[in-house]
């Protein structure tokens, strides 16, 4: 270093021989778009190509004299003060300059050229005309001219359309000329395809079906599973993986069992848990009744639902966890194996839920419509998809409720709930009916009995017709939904409308 602070010469010549260290290479994001320079912009009064257009009016030249008169002609970007010369005479108003080119040699315009416009003030000037616009909005239709390195840059935001559309032009114009450009494109963009999915991340409920579908193809079980356990079969398993996935802070949370007592809809709270320990009481049932062990320990449990849950709930550590899983678990594979190898009698084995019986296929079933159910309600309380039964197992379902109605609705008349019968009928015969008409999945059509449960309801006797949803039919049926809630069509008897629609509310139970 020299006295004065400045590096002595040598050390100049040193560091010019140096080879210097490149700084950070830029990002896209940094570079400054608006300082590229775009296209000259055409000209505003048929000016040739390659004259630039002036962006604001020539100034007057100065002059010794007084100002001229108003009537002097403008000057224009043409030539100097002494095309002034040739202007127009006093009198005759101000005429345009003409632009260069449009004069002879002798300054005077050319002939039939007509006059030329004044050009306006520049854009700086906001006086509204064209040329006074942005110049982004003139060139908006043309592609702004940018190094092949900066449109390289910008072909991951033209892969996620968040160029401009003075850049999309610019790169598309680009891809056209130059193929590492294009095929860069073409990959960027394939994996922008990739970043947008509709599908799911859940496992399809559906795929152990499937899988177990496609092993029995290729070699049949042995021993299969009876056709009126499958529903059954199917809704334990797609349970039991919703349980899987759960945490173990879910299993405490918050479950409102709903159903309907004679004309009011009451509810119960419990936990996920307490869910479940719901399922394992009332299932005890169809061990019992298999020869199995009941999870109450037998013969002086009760029978009616609702009391077994009471009993089941009371029995068990405060508050249930996880644990009441794998009882559940071993409780419903021990039923379907005893079933599939007791054989075709044991279908009809009677199973008896207190006030009422109903043969073990049918029973089957009916657990099987109260694990969906229970499993929508776990499901809601803990966010998880859970979808509506096949439509196969659906219509089974559906038929069972259906079968049950003109029991339902004859208890009903008995307690004072339902109209009169009207028209008596022997047992067997063709009586009044409505036809329940399920529409969507699981659909189908069907008639009910009005005034005895013994008689057959038959299409030629109906008096009236109700036209309902085959889930929503099940969720009044499971007592979710009121009868008056229930988004039904309705034709026909009124009376025999409402009865059958409270009698179906009636079938849901805890």
């Amino acid at each position: 270093m020299s006295g004065d602070g400045r590096e002595s010469e040598g050390g100049e010549e040193e560091v010019r021989g140096a080879r210097r260290i490149p700084g950070p290479r830029g990002a896209a994001d940094d570079l400054d778009l608006a300082s590229v320079p775009l296209p000259p912009l055409p000209p505003p009064g048929g000016n040739a190509p390659d004259e630039a257009v002036p962006e604001q009016a020539a100034p007057k030249p100065e002059r010794d004299g007084p100002e001229p008169p108003a009537a002097e002609a403008v000057p224009g970007p043409g030539p100097g003060p002494e095309a002034a010369d040739g202007g127009a005479e006093a009198g005759s108003g101000p005429e345009p300059v003409p632009g260069p080119g449009a004069e002879t040699a002798d300054g005077s315009p050319k002939a039939g050229t007509g006059p030329e416009p004044v050009p306006g003030p520049g854009p700086e000037e906001g006086d509204g005309s064209p040329e006074a616009r942005s110049p982004e909005l003139f060139v908006s239709s043309a592609p702004v001219d940018l190094p092949h390195q900066v449109l390289k840059a910008l072909l991951g935001a033209w892969a996620l359309s968040a160029c401009s559309a003075e850049e999309t032009a610019a790169v598309e114009d680009h891809l056209t000329g130059c193929a590492p450009c294009a095929d860069e494109a073409l990959r960027l963009r394939d994996a922008v395809g990739l970043l947008h999915t509709d599908g799911s991340l859940d496992l399809d409920p559906t795929l152990r079906t499937r899988v177990l579908d496609g092993c029995f193809g290729r070699r049949p079980a042995r021993i299969p599973v009876p056709e009126w356990a499958a529903p059954y079969d199917a809704e334990t398993a797609r349970l039991d993986a919703l349980l899987r996935d759960i945490g173990d802070s879910e299993w405490h949370a918050p479950v409102r069992l709903q159903w309907f007592e004679e004309e009011r809809q009451v509810s119960r709270r419990t936990t996920v848990a307490g869910v479940i320990g719901h399922l394992t009481a009332v299932d005890g049932l169809l061990s019992a009744a298999l020869g199995l062990d009941d999870p109450l320990d037998g013969g002086e449990a009760p029978l009616d639902p609702t009391e077994r849950t009471e009993t089941y709930w009371s029995a068990t550590r405060r508050p249930p966890t996880r644990a009441v899983r794998e009882p559940w678990r071993a409780q419903s594979h021990e039923l379907i194996r005893t079933a599939s190898f007791a054989g075709r009698n044991v279908a009809e084995t009677s199973v008896s839920y207190g006030a009422f019986a109903l043969p073990l296929q049918d029973a089957a079933l009916d657990r099987a419509f109260e694990c969906w159910v229970h499993g929508g309600d776990i499901a809601d309380a803990v966010d998880y998809p859970y979808p509506a039964p096949s439509a196969a197992h659906l219509h089974r379902m559906i038929d069972l409720a259906a079968r049950m109605l003109p029991g339902a609705l004859a208890g009903r008349r008995g307690a004072g709930l339902a109209g009169p019968a009207k028209d008596l009928v022997p047992a067997g015969a063709p009586g009044r009916s409505l036809h329940l008409e399920i529409e969507g999945h699981g659909g189908g059509d069907w008639y009910i009995a009005l005034d005895s449960p013994a008689a057959v309801g038959a299409p030629e006797r109906a008096v009236a017709q109700v036209a309902l949803d085959g889930v929503e039919f099940c969720r009044l049926v499971a007592g979710h939904i009121s009868p008056v809630e229930a988004a039904a069509g309705q034709e026909g008897d009124r009376e025999a409308i409402r009865d059958v629609l409270f009698a179906a509310a009636s079938l849901s139970r805890l």
